[in-house]
């Protein structure tokens, strides 16, 4: 498809002259040819084509513009033609004769006659081929809102391009796309509206739209790329891979379950990376309980830190002498952990499996949590849900998101085919001796391939001697999949018998290969290309560069391409054929055919080097060159790794060697008359000096070029599609920044910004769809690249559904939260776009000096890539682009590489070579070309050089400011900062300004006579960067770089009036980078002005075009008058500094500063001496005040005059206000005075005072709201006395409660529930299914303690955690439901004030919560139905999560803190170095208001003026306090033992006083529960630094520091939020939650009436009091001890501090009671937490009357009880035993029992002998007593760890009984039957008889109620044995009927009972058969026993058949004589 415009004649000119047309359309514009001395008519003739992508949209716009051509001077415009292309789409033809509009939209009579035909593909252009048209299903249109603001998604508007060219920043005012009122306006100017303006407008043309739906096209800031021909530079300098870094894996293994295994020893061994760690052993359990904490603490790269594998295994039986074998392992990678919300998974159970056996399936779970911390990173530790939760197993695996828990086996095939432009790797001189003596020149490496994957090796075989080696191998690895590691690392080495070297390392990242949707698709790739990269290629023994090719930072040079595929295949593991082991195997592959992975094509780089500038001191003395490579080619040093030279068929194999390309042979392609031979580098010049620091070449009118044939593999398909979406995604971002900045500065309305950057993205999204739908079917695409196609398409059409959906929801209220989701959208973009797949190689330039190689930049391939189609264009393809080379490898690293090696403007273009006719032209016009001598006229041949013909002369101009926040670089912690600025080739400083951060130089700078080349108008639309770079002032050595910034000049051509709206250029904050990280901002403005040609030189230059002797052109006196004058003020006497001129500096006026000077806290020494006598020095905008001196520091550190003003003229714009100083100074003796710190305060807006506009709007609005709340509060409008507001206090439904177990006091058994609500009742009787009630014995108020409440309150944060969690997942699934299905989200249903409350990050209870818990616990018990039990509400307190500080704002209500710093920054980019730096903080505060201010606040009643703004302000004079440090307990400790242990306690400093717990340690715990308080005596403000540490204790050496938190109580103590004592819930004055403070409610209330100056408090009948307007209502009765009741207000009282927020001008939120959570922190280990701890502090002032005693916060002692299990029977046992005689199976039984973490206390029943049935008899009784903590569920035990442990070490372990049937064997060990586990707080209740016990009950699978015994007290039942068989399948093995009784240890003495069958309270004897007599005592008996029992009757029949025989028998014996007696006549 194409748009044709034939441009016939342009007629009725007027006068004579040179004419241009420009016509553009869709941001392309084209320049006609010049036609000369026209008159009224200029035939130009000329026919312009534009390929286009997408269908025109029937509003898209044409333009001719006309001009008087001038050589001179910029174009001088006559008029424009836009026509709408609506007919032309229409009709397909079109011929038009139409008049011209001049620029103030007036008519003219000049006309044009233009042609239009918008033709489908029929013809081709040049040398294009068909395919490269791209037909496209028409794009669908968007709906914007205004008509003339449709265009191509991927070209702005023309308002927006004349924005740009305008140069302004996004600050200067709002823009909107060209709107049709503005059409008049002069294309250069940009519509610059108002935002008010803007309003009316959209109203107008929208016809009344909603102002809701305005979007807003781009406004761009000053580094965006201004016009088409600059692409825009990257600011940050320094590669942060490669960077070590701290990390920590903390790794807790909790327990192990349904481990494989007959009765086991098992042991966890716990391996991160190479370190390995072990837990301690548990004996003969299959479901051991460990709860063991590791840590590894790790420093490197953050690369290789996440490719660690962490493996968890289970060994069986390991001791010292045996490894033992292992049960089962799990492994994934540190970053699956890293990506994990909060980077951890918490209480999760590891599913373990065999790697040695895959089809054996699962072999147990392991719970464990995992987490990693880098520097920086907080970890939250989750709620910990009820145990119940989480024996949910299949629902807590250790498995991210989105992983099935049934992972399988799979096979990764890892092809390695062959390699190719390997580099030389000689390491030995034997090669050169073997050469010398033999003659034959063999490659010098030896390569093989090795791939690491999920912590298992492979390796291909070794190709000897070879540069191009074949491998055709595959690396077959065995992994479950889905894989829990993220990368394959595939490296080819160089073998060698000394060492094996890498010598490049490809990783292949499988979320990138692979999508686990359900249209997703498994890894595969390839085959493919990968390119790799590393060190340069000269080869030294000693590489400094080697990390490189290992992976680590980014590569400086090409090393190697190397062909490989991956493919994935799910085995079944059923399959009997499958190899069971997962070893790494290496199998041949079948080779791929040479074209698989494309065709080869020849490819054209061309680069121009337009500027070399700021060339490094250190290079500047010999002459330099700049090589560029693409692969090998072009790299002529050390490129070739071939002697031997191959022809170059096409589609051949493609070996990149460079040499042939130098040796072209002519045979190849000498039927094109193109014959070239590559440059690639430039010719050497010597340097020349720019300042002493840097030197620049020579290139002024000469340019030199380079060029490089290459040939690859067609891939240009992957790059395109990876441009389409960077373009998008860089889009995207630009505007986001633009909607932050806009916010940051209070710009107005940022959510239309927002609207329009979302509109953009839907139709970049769109557009993409449309563009890489065409895809031609290439033989050579593999299966990676067509499913990430579709995957791509499917992810963008959503995205631009959901960006559409999205721009419908932003509002004024949600921006922020969309742009939230917005970043999102950028962040799958950026990793959608990184294509896997390489083709083309990056292009690296090299700075060469000496034929060294010194510093580099290295260019993606895809960002200069040509394409016909502009969105799929490389973003610098054809742009000039600024480079800056940097040093290779760690060399850069650090403030070595921040200094800039060279400054380049280059210009790239690489493409097709059949493409090459573009080559040329983005380059800056007006040059001529310079070709070879055999190049000379033949059409594109590159040239070597270009020269420039046409020069401008400008004059720079910069106005230095000021600059803030900037790097310390002395010692002082101050810098003595100068600025440098380039422009060009040339440079100049600022002056120099002493010991500050926050210069304000004021300085302006000019550059005369600055020379560039190339046309007019583009130098106007695209000037120049200029670089500023702040360096530091040493007096000895050189100046120290602080940092760097870009900024571009305004431009005003020598026509151009020097006018708004461009000039004079507004002062604009540029971000200064030091390296990566930022270093301040620079205030500045930069305007380029042309300097126009006095006539003589205009003749001059007429002749010059035909006689090139005439001299250059100068500038005529007369030239520089036309400049508008520098101006400054002038009463300035700054010698020959310029000032800022007027119409640029900030308009000032006068404000006055009021300084409160509290104290100084916390000063250290300087140079050694203490600070004595120190004072503040307080500066702005070189004004300043000085605090009154601290006579001594010691004693007071307090100032003694509280508040001192200046005035001072600052800027009226708030955004320009200079900083403000903060200076500490030490004064000695002799009036010297040292520097003891400093800060600066670079905002004051948060200190600025607006004196309020009507005092009674102010109020009335206020009223307002509160009304509304009162409305929300009552339910119902409120119908009262105007002006009075009534807080009404009602019980209302209680928050709901997952049925919340409270634990109680350790010595009642009893667990109070809270009422659920009914419904959930309901849901609970349903589950129960007719279980039976279980009758709880109520606890009454007495057994309350504080830790009732504590868990309580526990409960309930954990309650509204998950509440909010549940409500964010709510909010998350109905935004994405939102976005699919495009619901508005107004019409949802408002969720009440809770809503808002959870949408508040702070974990504050809403409101109404609050007020129903004081309801609920305010409401008299009242006696209820006795049916119903009265349940006892727990009052609460709170406990944050975080400190305190964070909830409140750190106490700087009033009072700031200020961090005093001296000395450097740190050189290694982390802030954690400010640590150190801090030397002292300085209270106070400020505040600056513009003079005069209105009376009314003056003369308020008690107005002291001394005090100016700071009224009401306590004195500072030392005051005594009392302060109560409660400790409750700290939470995962950092282990400080090698067992992984510590033995915490605790020490409280404050002041002088330090107190040591240290005999009350807790050993070997990292969770201690402390549960003291300690008091303190300390006067403020000497002491108010409170450091509560945890040290952990060492028998032997000193204690170490575990972690410490500090605490500043003065802040607390004087804050308005009264932070000194929380105030309760409710107000009791006995029991548990007796009220703390010595100040009763209504002494506090009255007390902050009467220092807010407040009418109250007024109490009135019926409980209710006023304050102000407001009327609270509330309880009036107070319960004591005895249950007297009595009238009181303290209720009342209360109730206002709860609200105390609503009260109008001094209302804030009041401290409630409260638990706060603080990181422990140590100072070795910066910014990483060490544990937590709970505690609070009370603080009372002295004067007052004394506080109670403290709360006995003592943990709870465990209760002792007594567990009695009686076995009675056991039947159905499996029978292990053969019989000796009759091979008869039997088993000798007997029980043994234990309680879990008591293996040794084991007992065993006698044995039932020979038992031939399964049944036993045993009437057995065991006893355990135990200690068992009810609040935790958990029984406690004391045990020595080992022989050599110095004491009992505490455990806490579930109660769970273990019960086990075993076979006894005489000689042999005793053969396990099975087993079964109770957990004695919920088991499943027993079966009634043995029939109707099954295997369910073991299992939980059964349907039956589960039980607690310390609620049964006796429990008696049938429970199955279960074991599992040789297929891992789990049977039944036997049953047992026992009986459980549980006493407490007071009733077990009351009634005692005897072990076994022991007296007293015997059990009888069992009923056993004989048989068990042991059959050698007694062998007659037994063997009765044995054959009569069984074969009585065989016996009796053999019996028979004996006697019959032996009757039969005897007759043959007597029948002979008997017959012969007979016979013979007897």
């Amino acid at each position: 498809m194409a748009l044709l415009v034939h441009l016939k004649t342009v007629t009725d000119l007027r006068g004579k002259g040179d004419r241009i047309a420009k016509v553009a359309f869709r941001g392309l514009s084209f320049y006609t040819r010049v036609l000369e001395n026209c008159e009224d008519e200029a035939p130009f003739d000329e026919t312009f084509r534009w390929p286009i992508a997408s269908s025109i949209d029937v509003n898209e716009m044409l333009e001719i513009q006309v001009f008087n051509y001038s050589k001179v001077f910029s174009n001088r415009l006559i008029g424009t033609f836009r026509m709408v292309l609506q007919k032309v789409v229409e009709e397909g033809q079109l011929e038009v004769m139409d008049t011209l509009i001049d620029d103030n939209n007036s008519v003219i009579q000049t006309s044009v006659s233009i042609e239009i035909r918008y033709q489908a593909m029929d013809g081709t252009v040049g040398a294009w081929n068909d395919e490269e048209f791209l037909e496209s299903p028409n794009a669908q249109a968007e709906d914007v809102l205004l008509p003339s603001h449709r265009q191509s998604p991927s070209k702005a508007s023309a308002a927006e391009r004349a924005l740009r060219r305008a140069g302004k920043g996004v600050f200067s005012a709002m823009k909107l796309g060209k709107v049709r009122k503005d059409d008049h306006r002069k294309q250069d100017e940009p519509a610059v509206l108002e935002a008010e303006d803007l309003d009316r407008k959209a109203m107008r043309l929208g016809g009344g739209l909603d102002p809701d739906t305005i979007s807003l096209a781009s406004v761009t800031a000053v580094t965006t790329n201004v016009s088409n021909k600059r692409s825009k530079p990257d600011i940050k300098m320094e590669p942060s891979a490669g960077r070590p870094m701290d990390y920590q894996v903390s790794i807790t293994v909790i327990e192990a379950r349904q481990l494989v295994g007959l009765n086991m020893d098992p042991v966890v061994c716990v391996e991160v990376g190479e370190e390995k760690k072990y837990t301690s052993m548990k004996e003969s359990t299959n479901c051991p309980y460990y709860n063991e904490y590791f840590v590894f603490d790790f420093h490197v790269p953050p690369d290789v830190m996440f490719d660690k594998i962490i493996k968890l295994s289970v060994i069986h039986s390991k001791n010292l002498l045996r490894s033992g074998t292992l049960v089962g392992s799990f492994k994934m990678d540190v970053g699956t952990v890293y990506s994990q919300p909060e980077h951890q998974f918490y209480h999760k159970w590891a599913i373990l499996s065999d790697p040695e056996d895959i089809t054996a399936g699962l072999k147990g779970y392991l719970k464990v949590d995992v987490a990693v911390v880098g520097k920086g990173d907080n970890i939250k530790t989750p709620h910990k849900a009820n145990e119940t939760d989480e024996d949910d197993i299949e629902g807590n695996l250790l498995l991210p998101d989105g992983v099935p828990p049934e992972r399988q086996w799979a096979r990764f095939y890892i092809k390695i085919y062959r390699a190719e432009g390997l580099p030389r790797m000689n390491t030995s001189i034997m090669a050169n001796v073997k050469k010398a003596l033999i003659g034959e020149n063999k490659d010098l490496v030896d390569p093989y391939v090795q791939v690491v994957f999920a912590g298992q090796k492979g390796k291909t075989s070794v190709q000897k001697s070879s540069y191009e080696p074949l491998w055709n191998e595959q690396v077959v690895f065995t992994e479950m999949f889905p894989p829990l590691c993220k990368r394959i690392k595939v490296q080819i080495r160089d073998s060698d018998k000394v060492n094996d070297v890498a010598i490049g390392t490809h990783f292949i990242d499988l979320r990138k290969v692979s999508n686990e949707g359900d249209k997703g698709f498994l890894p595969t790739f390839g085959p493919a290309w990968v390119n790799m990269y590393g060190s340069t290629r000269n080869y030294t023994l000693m590489d400094e560069h080697q990390d490189l090719n290992e992976g680590l930072g980014e590569g400086v040079s090409f090393r190697a391409r190397l062909l490989i595929g991956l493919s994935v295949e799910i085995l079944d593991t059923s399959n009997p054929e499958i190899t069971s082991s997962t070893e790494v195997q290496l199998e041949q592959s079948t080779p791929v055919a040479d074209n698989c992975t494309g065709k080869m094509e020849e490819f054209f780089l061309f680069g121009s080097f337009l500027e070399a500038t700021m060339i490094d001191r250190k290079n500047g003395d010999k002459p330099i060159n700049f090589e560029v490579t693409i692969g090998n080619y072009g790299n002529e040093i050390d490129g070739m790794s071939k002697p031997v030279i191959k022809k170059k068929k096409e589609g051949g194999a493609g070996n990149e060697e460079a040499s042939e390309l130098l040796q072209n042979s002519s045979d190849e392609e000498g039927n094109e008359e193109e014959e070239f031979v590559s440059i690639s580098t430039t010719p050497p010049m010597k340097p020349l000096i720019t300042d002493r620091n840097y030197f620049h070449l020579p290139y002024f009118d000469k340019k030199p070029c380079i060029y490089i044939k290459s040939w690859w593999q067609d891939q240009r398909r992957r790059l395109y599609n990876a441009n389409i979406m960077d373009k998008i995604a860089d889009k995207l971002e630009e505007g986001l920044n633009d909607v932050h900045e806009m916010m940051k500065t209070e710009k107005p309305h940022p959510e239309r910004r927002l609207r329009g950057v979302l509109e953009e993205l839907s139709s970049g999204c769109l557009r993409f769809v449309t563009l890489a739908n065409k895809d031609q079917n290439h033989s050579s695409r593999t299966r990676l690249d067509r499913e990430r196609l579709k995957s791509c398409m499917r992810e963008l059409e959503t995205m631009g559904q959901q960006a559409k959906t999205l721009r419908s929801q932003v509002k004024k209220t949600t921006i922020r939260e969309k742009l939230k989701q917005s970043q999102n959208f950028l962040q799958k973009l950026r990793f959608l776009a990184d294509e896997p797949q390489h083709s083309i190689p990056d292009i690296f330039l090299w700075m060469m000096s000496n034929n060294k190689r010194i510093a580099y930049a290295r260019i993606p391939s895809k960002d200069i890539l040509y394409s016909i189609v502009d969105e799929e264009m490389g973003k610098d393809c054809g742009k000039v682009k600024t480079v800056f080379l940097k040093l290779p490898g760690k060399k850069g690293f650090g403030p070595a590489g921040w200094t800039v090696q060279a400054k380049m403007e280059i210009y790239l273009w690489l493409g097709l070579n059949k493409q090459r006719k573009e080559f040329l032209s983005g380059l800056p016009c007006g040059f001529e070309e310079r070709k070879l001598p055999k190049g000379q006229g033949i059409l594109f041949f590159p040239p070597i050089s270009l020269l420039y013909n046409k020069k401008q002369v400008f004059q720079l101009r910069v106005h230095m400011y000021q600059a803030r926040s900037l790097f310390a670089a002395d010692s002082s912690g101050l810098s003595d900062p100068f600025a440098r600025v380039f422009f060009i080739t040339q440079s100049q400083c600022t002056e120099v300004l002493n010991e500050t951060l926050c210069p304000t130089w004021d300085q302006l700078l000019v550059f005369d006579n600055v020379e560039l080349y190339g046309e007019v108008h583009e130098m106007r639309d695209d000037p120049p960067i200029i670089v500023i770079e702040i360096y530091d002032q040493d007096t000895v050595g050189k100046a120290d770089f602080m940092g760097r910034t870009f900024a571009k000049p305004v431009v005003k051509m020598s026509d151009e009036e020097y006018c708004p709206p461009r000039f004079p250029p507004q002062l604009e904050y540029y971000q200064i980078y030091r390296g990566n990280s930022t270093a301040g901002d620079l205030l500045a403005a930069f305007e380029l002005l042309q300097l126009p040609y006095d006539d003589e030189e205009i003749r001059r230059a007429l002749l010059a075009v035909t006689d090139p002797c005439v001299p250059q052109i100068k500038i005529g006196p007369a030239g520089k008058s036309d400049l508008p004058p520098i101006d400054g003020p002038t009463d300035l006497d700054r010698g020959p500094i310029l000032p800022v001129p007027l119409g640029i500096r900030p308009v000032l006026s006068k404000y006055r500063v009021e300084i409160l000077f509290w104290g100084l806290r916390d000063l250290k020494r300087v140079n050694l001496a203490q600070v004595d006598r120190p004072r503040v020095d307080i500066e702005c905008a070189g004004k300043g005040v000085q605090s009154s001196l601290i006579q001594n520091y010691k004693k007071n550190p307090n100032f003694s005059t509280l508040v001192k003003w200046f005035e001072v003229d600052l800027p009226e714009n708030e955004l320009l206000h200079p900083p403000l100083n903060i200076r500490v100074v030490d004064c000695r003796a002799f009036g010297r005075y040292t520097l003891v710190g400093s800060h600066a305060v670079n905002s004051l807006r948060k200190f600025i005072y607006r004196p309020p506009d009507k005092k009674a709007q102010h109020w009335s609005t206020a009223a307002k709201l509160l009304n509304a709340y009162a409305t929300l509060a009552n339910g119902g409008p409120s119908s009262r006395p105007a002006g009075e507001i009534v807080v009404n206090v009602e019980p209302e439904v209680p928050i709901k409660k997952m049925e919340t177990m409270v634990k109680l006091e350790a010595n009642s058994d009893a667990v109070v529930k809270v009422e659920p609500s009914e419904e959930e009742k309901e849901k609970k009787k349903k589950k129960k299914k007719g279980a039976e009630e279980i009758e709880d014995d109520e606890p009454d108020e007495s057994m309350l303690d504080w830790w009732s409440k504590y868990f309580a309150s526990i409960e309930t944060m954990k309650e509204h955690l998950r509440q909010q969690e549940a409500a964010a997942a709510e909010a998350e699934e109905k935004e994405e439901m939102d976005l699919t299905e495009e619901i508005r989200l107004d019409d949802s249903p408002v969720k009440g004030s809770k809503g808002q409350g959870k949408a508040k990050e702070k974990i504050k209870m809403p409101k109404e919560d609050k007020k129903k818990k004081q309801q609920q616990q305010q409401q008299p018990q009242q006696p209820e139905v006795p049916e119903k039990k009265n349940k006892l509400k727990i009052d609460e307190m709170k406990v944050y999560p975080k400190e305190l500080e964070t909830e409140f704002d750190n106490f700087e209500d009033w009072l700031h803190t200020f961090n005093l710093l001296r000395g450097k920054i740190g050189d290694d980019d982390d802030n954690a170095a400010d640590e150190e730096r801090i030397v002292g903080r300085f209270k106070g505060s400020m505040c600056v208001y513009k003079v005069p201010l209105p009376d009314d606040i003056t003369k308020e009643a008690g107005y002291d003026p001394n005090f100016g703004m700071f009224q009401g302000i306590p004195s500072n004079d030392p005051i005594n306090v009392l302060v109560r440090v409660y400790v409750v307990r700290a939470t995962d400790l950092h282990p400080a033992d090698i067992n992984g242990k510590a033995d915490p306690y605790v020490v409280i400093k404050l002041g002088k006083t330090d107190i040591k717990d240290k005999e009350n340690y807790i050993s070997k715990q990292l969770n201690p529960v402390f549960g003291k308080s300690f008091d303190i005596e300390a006067t403020f403000p000497m002491e108010s630094m409170l450091t509560v540490a945890i040290y952990d204790w060492d028998l032997v050496g000193s204690d170490d520091l575990i972690g410490e938190t500090k605490i500043d109580l003065e802040n607390r103590y004087y804050s308005k939020h009264r932070a000194t004592c929380g105030v309760s819930g409710t107000y009791s004055i006995h029991g548990y939650n007796i009220w703390r403070d010595p100040q009763k409610p209504t002494q506090i209330l009255s007390k902050l009436c009467k220092e807010g100056k407040l009418d109250g408090p007024h109490y009135g009948p019926g409980g209710r009091v006023k304050v102000v307007n407001r009327v609270f209502t509330g309880p009036t009765e107070l319960e004591d001890e005895n249950g007297q009741k009595k009238q009181t207000e303290e209720h009342l009282a209360l109730t206002v501090l709860h609200h105390w927020e609503e009260i109008p001008r001094v209302g804030c939120k009041l401290v409630p009671e409260h638990v706060e959570t603080r990181p422990l922190l140590n100072p070795d280990k910066p910014g990483i937490e060490q544990g937590r701890l709970e505690l609070w502090v009370d603080m009372f002032p002295m004067d007052m009357p004394a506080p109670g005693p403290a709360i006995d916060i003592a943990p709870r002692k465990p209760k002792k009880y007594e567990l009695r299990v009686i076995v009675w029977n056991t039947d159905e046992v499996i029978l292990e035993d053969d019989d000796y005689f009759t091979g008869e199976k039997s088993s000798d039984i007997f029980v043994r029992g234990w309680l879990k973490g008591q293996q040794e206390d084991k007992q065993d029943t006698d044995v039932h002998y020979h038992s031939l049935t399964g049944e036993g008899n045993f009437n057995w009784r065991y006893i355990f007593p135990f200690d068992y903590l009810a609040a935790e569920e958990k029984i406690v035990i004391s045990k020595k760890e080992s022989m050599f442990s110095w004491d009992e070490t505490e455990y806490k372990i579930p109660a769970r009984l273990t019960l086990q049937v075993w076979d006894a064997d005489h000689f042999s060990a005793d053969d396990f039957l099975g087993a079964i586990e109770l957990d004695l707080n919920r088991f499943p209740r027993g079966a009634k008889t043995a029939k109707q016990c099954s295997m369910e009950l073991g299992t939980g699978e059964a349907e039956v109620p589960m039980i607690s015994i310390f609620k049964q007290k006796r429990v008696k039942g049938w429970w199955p044995f279960l074991a599992r068989d040789e297929n891992d399948e789990i049977e039944i093995t036997g049953k047992v009927e026992a009986e459980l009784h549980l006493l407490t240890a007071e009733e077990a003495e009351k009634s005692p009972a005897g072990l076994a069958r022991n007296e007293p309270d015997p059990l009888e004897k069992p009923n056993r058969p004989d048989t068990s007599f042991i059959w050698f005592l007694n062998p007659l008996k037994s063997i009765r026993y044995f054959i009569w029992h069984t074969y009585r009757w065989l016996l009796l029949k053999i019996l028979l058949l004996v006697l019959l025989l032996l009757m039969v028998g005897l007759f043959f014996y007597s029948m002979p004589g008997y017959l012969v007696k007979k016979l013979l006549g007897a």
